[in-house]
């Protein structure tokens, strides 16, 4: 069971380091942007700072932010380079193209968490084409009218027996019991937003 912190938020992850539950953080674009305006590159720097800090050695995801595939790839690499943090992750979004992007990042050494995952056919595909981490959005399998438990169960029963090194984790987290139900369908991980944590 580990928990991961969904934000970037410099005050929420200290909040959550200081409190000794946290196993990883999770970032994108879109969370991104709600910091104050700035180079990115420099956010990210200081997350890591406060993970140096507290001398937690956990993984942080950080999502590219282009549509291109090969853009996508030199955007992986530049993270490689520019953060030179032993635990990162890159963030893909799952795709019939991106599936090559993850095939090539893991040829290349870099663990890809591939995010956005709508179904177990995702997840098999992103596990296939060699991701680190494969991440099913909770919140937005549910609103398709999909029961996301049994996504999460299907998914977690099938790459357990399968010859693949990758966790699962369970994003879009919207109320506290989705993080219950998402760890009792076989969730390796369920990222939360702080809001969330709180109400838990």
């Amino acid at each position: 069971m580990k928990l991961f912190l969904d934000s970037a938020n410099l005050v929420e992850i200290e909040e959550a380091l200081v409190r000794g539950f946290v196993s990883g953080i999770t970032t994108n674009p879109s969370i991104l942007s709600k910091e104050e305006k700035g180079d990115y590159q420099k956010h990210i720097h200081k997350i890591i700072g406060l993970l140096e800090k507290y001398g937690v050695g956990i993984p942080l995801s950080v999502e590219v932010f282009t549509a291109n595939p090969a853009e996508m790839i030199e955007q992986a690499r530049g993270f490689m380079r520019a953060f030179d943090y032993p635990d990162l992750y890159v963030k893909i979004p799952v795709g019939w193209d991106e599936l090559g992007v993850i095939h090539e990042l893991r040829q290349r050494n870099i663990r890809v968490n591939c995010t956005c995952c709508m179904s177990v056919n995702h997840s098999i595909l992103a596990a296939a084409a060699g991701a680190s981490i494969v991440s099913l959005f909770y919140g937005r399998i549910k609103d398709t009218g999909q029961d996301a438990s049994a996504v999460v169960r299907a998914a977690a029963e099938i790459l357990k027996v399968g010859d693949v090194d990758v966790e699962l984790l369970v994003g879009s987290i919207r109320h506290p019991s989705d993080v219950m139900e998402a760890f009792l369908a076989g969730a390796d991980i369920v990222t939360v937003p702080p809001p969330i944590l709180r109400q838990m």
